[in-house]
């Protein structure tokens, strides 16, 4: 079967420089693209033709883009290459940065930031992290560009506010410019470059599979989730700029002293509701309880949007809620999408993310040159109690990992044969073995595995 090979549970330097290459280049291209949520609506005006509609608008454009091009893009990086993709995203984001770092109506803002998500790069930033990083380190190499991208969020907004006040907009546009660049540097002079790189089923859109996602409705719930939690982040932060400083009296130059203490609080907090969850097996509990805190903070927002105090601490609470949801929704979707179907899922779930920033967008604009602040929040609150209802069928996730075991000489001949044998070991839920991949991906559940067996097969 397979022959017996040595086998390093530590990562190679080789591995460590790749991650954390791909997590700075994440980083560097969400932090340009988080940075004006919370100063943008409060500046905008020096548009010409700026209105409520076509700020909100600007702020969720590059959703469209990157909802529209994100899986056409990983593809793409299959067909010819990871960095040639990756760069081409980076240009396209620094032109789009320049772009609206040179407007001056709102419409060419508006061009910009569509521009900006053209650079649809995730995808292919994922594939070739698993290109550079063997099969059973994988899972730590996503969770190292995840924590990255939760950084950079933190960062975002505690800086944008700092820099919106020191460089102006458009400084900060020259800024997103500039961090594309190094994004590209990083890219070519510190990232390796594949010995080759293959479709990896768990990463990229099979296809094929996208059918049976979408009639998925345990992996559709959490499609919609998504959507709607990023949906939620770009509604609120057209309105809570405005609430805080046309409200609550807080100037705008003192937005940033408030976010970075309440982003801290807010991670603090979440920890042990993220442990619970997994370790404790209460996942679907600590989900619909985070919906809840987010649908009391919009509605707190709503009633009491003349008080500072009520005001910072509902945002203290839809921190807490976002970043449970934002780190477990990846989680759920792991353990309930099939194997076969698992990177076809995350592609349609990515999508939705984007699409949910573009709707809020357009949606936090629409509402306020409808209904005012107030408005804004009270349609946050009932998308969020739609949601919660939406969900509420879901089915308690099974708590399964997944191994990825690289077999040598793995053929169409033998493949059958393998993953009977997998699925036989006392604990494996299921078992995908790809004969283009050389690999086995097995899922199980941790507490019933008969780990020695799995390892012994690994070594065989």
């Amino acid at each position: 079967m397979t022959q017996k090979q040595p086998h390093s549970y530590s990562m190679t330097s080789l591995e460590k420089r790749s991650i954390t290459g791909l997590s700075t280049i994440f980083a560097l291209r969400m932090l340009g693209l988080f940075m004006i949520l919370p100063v943008f609506s409060l500046a905008a005006d020096q548009y010409s033709g700026a209105t409520p509609m076509l700020i909100g608008l600007a702020i969720g454009a590059y959703g469209l883009t990157q909802a529209m091009l994100q899986i056409p893009f990983g593809m793409l990086s299959d067909r010819i290459g990871r960095k040639k993709v990756i760069t081409i995203g980076l240009l396209l984001f620094a032109a789009g940065s320049v772009v609206a770092a040179t407007a001056d109506s709102i419409y060419m803002v508006i061009a910009g930031r569509l521009l900006q998500g053209s650079g649809a790069i995730a995808a292919a930033i994922m594939a070739l992290t698993a290109d550079l990083t063997r099969d059973e380190h994988r899972t730590k190499a996503m969770a190292s560009i995840g924590i990255s991208i939760g950084l950079s969020f933190s960062v975002a907004l505690a800086s944008g506010a700092a820099l919106e006040s020191w460089l102006g907009l458009s400084g900060i546009f020259w800024a997103t410019a500039a961090l594309s660049l190094v994004g590209i540097a990083v890219l070519h002079l510190w990232v390796p470059s594949p010995v080759r790189s293959v479709s990896h089923r768990d990463i990229v859109p099979v296809p094929q599979q996208f059918r049976n996602v979408l009639h998925n409705p345990d992996i559709m719930r959490m499609v919609f989730s998504i959507m709607i939690l990023h949906c939620l982040l770009t509604t609120s932060f057209f309105a809570l700029p405005i609430a805080m400083q046309d409200y609550a009296g807080l100037a705008a130059d003192q937005h940033a002293l408030v976010y970075l203490p309440i982003l801290i609080l807010a991670f603090i907090s979440m920890v042990p509701f993220i442990i619970i969850a997994e370790k404790r097996r209460k996942m679907k509990p600590i989900f619909l309880g985070a919906i809840v805190i987010l649908a009391i903070s919009q509605l707190s927002w709503a009633l009491f949007a003349d008080s500072l105090t009520s005001l910072l601490v509902s945002l203290w609470l839809f921190f807490t809620a976002f970043n449970i949801l934002e780190a477990s929704l990846p989680s759920l979707m792991s353990k309930l999408s099939p194997l076969a179907n698992k990177g076809t899922a995350m592609g349609v779930y990515s999508t939705a993310q984007f699409l949910g920033a573009f709707i809020g967008g357009t949606l936090g604009g629409l509402m306020f040159s409808q209904f005012g602040i107030s408005g804004v929040f009270y349609a946050g609150t009932a998308l969020t109690i739609l949601w919660l209802f939406v969900v509420l069928p879901m089915t308690p996730p099974k708590h399964l990992t997944t191994r990825i075991i690289h077999i040598d000489d793995l053929s169409a001949d033998n493949a059958d044969s393998i993953g009977q044998q997998l699925n036989k070991i006392e604990g494996v839920v299921e078992t995908i073995v790809v004969v283009e991949e050389q690999v086995a991906y097995v899922k199980f559940d941790p507490k019933k595995i008969n780990a020695d067996a799995l390892d012994a097969f690994v070594v065989e």
